[in-house]
């Protein structure tokens, strides 16, 4: 097992190669979740992810001969980035695989690096069969996500700067799906500061090292919004570690990693993937775990594909309710409509759909259901645009 002067030769390695990020306080947060919340921003780094930590030190440890030979890597995106990037600064040549699954924005950056990206799998145990098969075949030395000695070093790293940064952290939160990450930090703070505590987070989608862990058998579902973190097969080095020296692992839903994504946007302008939001999501589910402490977040990585931060982003507005989907029916004649909107522009709402039913409902046939999507500022608001529309004469309810 490794112990603190791996991760302290990792640091000696990595210095100025990999950004030490800012761990700092956020007021607000810690305001939401009755704790005292520090972040650790690893989705600053160059490639957005902690995942270079690990990738440079693996790679500058190889000989000469297995630099020329080249590498290859498994990963769903901020690993491939990690080894593509040092890869290509250290001069070697580099072959991922990527599970066909990994979004468009995490391969064209992999891509950008100029390794030769394969897109292989529909899971990440079978992007890592066959780049194991593609390693035997062509001799190139497999640089593992988590299960490598070196990696876990390197991404321990994290914790010796967090300590450097805090030193009086009571608690370290850590999103886990191989638990490279998590293990490496827990060598490092527990050595440094043996009464400090480690939490792991997992999706309850991809709960494989909470499985190993406590036993259980929880179902491993499909996709999750932190495919950073969907493996399926935990790390046989780490498991080791986070079973000797992580205190707990907790699962979060989809909906607690959304909520944590919109509110690290929306309060910390800062973008992270949903794995990098995971240990938020953690604090947000169970505050009576946390409240009182001194807690240190790592935010692991900024890679999330637009498409979906954009669909998040109008999810989160709903629950918010600062979007509501509110029917309205009406009699279907010149002018109902004109009316409705002029209630609810001087209900101080915005109106962004409208959608007229007149086949798919129960109304007597001269009626109309009117179907708006509006904007507002929140509940108190839209129930204020409801009671202007009962006052208004027409039958209104949210959806």
């Amino acid at each position: 097992m490794i112990d603190l002067s791996h991760v302290r030769a990792a640091a000696q390695r990595l210095e100025g190669q990999v950004l030490d990020t800012p761990c700092v306080e956020s007021r607000t947060l810690s305001q939401i979740t009755g704790a005292q919340v520090f972040l650790k921003f690893e989705n600053l780094q160059f490639t957005a992810s902690f995942k270079e930590r690990g990738a440079c030190n693996k790679l500058v440890q190889l000989s000469d001969a297995e630099k020329a030979r080249g590498v290859i890597a498994m990963s769903a995106g901020n690993h491939a980035q990690g080894v593509a990037y040092h890869a290509q600064r250290l001069g070697m040549k580099a072959t991922i695989v990527m599970p066909r699954f990994t979004p468009g924005v995490k391969v064209e950056r992999t891509r950008s690096f100029g390794p030769e990206v394969v897109l292989h799998g529909d899971t990440l145990d079978e992007a890592r069969s066959h780049a194991l098969e593609l390693a035997a075949r062509d001799d190139l030395t497999f640089v593992h996500p988590y299960d490598d000695e070196a990696i876990v070093a390197g991404q321990g790293t994290v914790g010796i700067e967090m300590l450097r940064a805090v030193p009086e952290l009571d608690t370290i939160v850590v999103a886990v799906g191989g638990g490279g990450l998590i293990a490496g930090i827990a060598v490092a703070v527990k050595a440094l500061k043996p009464g400090i505590e480690v939490i792991g987070v997992q999706t309850l989608r991809f709960p494989n090292m909470f499985n190993a862990v406590k036993h259980e058998s929880f179902p491993q579902g499909g996709s999750t919004i932190a495919e950073g973190i969907a493996v399926g097969t935990p790390g046989k080095i780490t498991q080791e570690i986070i079973e000797k020296l992580v205190d707990d692992l907790v699962l979060v839903d989809e909906g607690d990693i959304e909520q944590s994504i919109v509110m690290l946007l929306e309060i910390e302008k800062t973008l992270v993937e949903g794995a990098g939001a995971a240990g938020l999501a953690a604090m947000l589910k169970y505050p009576e775990r946390f409240r009182g402490k001194r807690v240190g977040l790592v935010l692991g990585g900024g890679n999330i594909d637009p498409l979906l931060l954009a669909a998040i982003l109008e999810r989160g507005m709903v629950r918010a309710g600062r979007l509501a989907r509110v029917r309205v029916s009406a009699r279907d004649v010149p002018g109902s409509l004109a009316r409705i909107t002029a209630i609810v522009s001087e209900a101080g709402a915005n109106i962004d759909e409208v959608h007229h039913q007149r086949a798919f409902t129960v109304l007597a046939a001269q009626n109309v259901e009117i179907e708006l999507v509006i904007q507002t500022r929140g509940r108190d608001h839209i129930r204020a645009v409801l009671d202007a529309l009962h006052e208004g004469g027409f039958q209104a309810e949210e959806q």
